[in-house]
């Protein structure tokens, strides 16, 4: 058998176009732009990569974004400071601190500083949290995208196996949580996981975003299984490719998602959802309740 292609770019295409129906209504009803202001600490070049593609797609659903760049030595409470001011700004929704940081920042208390109503990212203590009741303001923007993934191609989960190679609080942990809000039985393995092929072979739906290249070989996966492939790592021949061994496992898999053109454009297209969403929350807790169409991050749940 070969796989059929979860295609990140086309989902996401067709819910960023819902997602300017959102922003046009948005500033018709309340004259109001959604904002995200986006912070990057150093050079890194990833997270400059990472930083870019979130920019760009920013304009095409009516976005307003701003960048915010630190040098890597900037003190930890000039960094908290400028949030918390941040947080002040009515012009601005969403606050993105991108990751990771330079050693000498506590993540946990850059974090924390984002406003709840802000923490576009989900990374906020109370949207982790939240995961785990079901009653989160901001879902993790990448596992958000892997449930949007699978909701679009009819794909069940309840009742389903789903095994989590990763455990990363990210992506591993709280895609874990989201998968159990919807009744699958969840195996979470991570670098101290012995005999690894036990637990994967058992998966209907399998997500790695462990960040090893070839991790995941053919043998390790049940013929017709879902494969959602979250991790990026540089081949020796200098492409872009995933934790898993596509060309074999593509072969054995039901679905499978490509790298790159698979999660990532999800994870920036949940991105824009909820910094959308963030701006509608802002409109009603200061104007009181409008007339506005269905929640932006639901509409990102349906149709497909």
């Amino acid at each position: 058998m070969s796989a059929r292609i979860l295609d990140g770019r086309m989902i996401g295409r067709a819910i960023r176009n819902r997602i300017k129906v959102h922003v046009d209504e948005l500033f018709r009803v309340a004259g109001v732009i959604p904002g995200l202001a986006v912070i990057l600490i150093g050079e890194d070049p990833a997270s400059r990569v990472n930083v870019t593609n979130k920019m760009k797609a920013c304009p095409d659903v009516g976005i307003r974004s701003t960048l915010i760049e630190h040098a890597k030595d900037v003190p930890a409470e000039f960094l908290v400071e400028n949030i918390r001011r941040l947080n002040d700004d009515p012009a601005t929704h969403g606050i993105l601190v991108q990751l990771p940081l330079p050693p000498h920042h506590d993540v946990r208390a850059v974090l924390h500083a984002i406003s709840v109503e802000r923490d576009v990212d989900g990374f906020h203590l109370y949207n982790v949290g939240g995961l785990v009741v079901g009653d989160t303001i901001f879902s993790p923007c990448t596992p958000f995208g892997v449930m949007r993934i699978l909701d679009h191609a009819g794909l069940p989960i309840e009742g389903r196996n789903v095994t989590m190679v990763g455990a990363s609080a990210i992506v591993g942990k709280p895609m874990a949580l989201m998968m159990m809000q919807r009744d699958a039985t969840v195996a979470v393995c991570h670098a101290k996981t012995r005999d690894l092929a036990e637990y994967t072979i058992l998966a209907d739906v399998l997500v790695v975003a462990a960040g090893v290249l070839n991790l995941i070989l053919p043998q390790m996966v049940r013929t017709g299984a879902v494969v959602i492939d979250v991790g990026i790592n540089r081949s020796p021949d200098g492409r872009l490719v995933g934790d898993v061994n596509f060309e074999g496992i593509s072969q054995k898999a039901s679905y499978i998602t490509p790298v790159p053109g698979g999660v990532g454009p999800m994870t920036v297209t949940m991105l824009l959802a909820n910094t959308v969403s963030a701006a509608r929350r802002y409109v009603e807790r200061t104007r009181g309740p409008s007339i506005f169409l269905q929640d932006v991050t639901q509409l990102a749940l349906q149709g497909r």
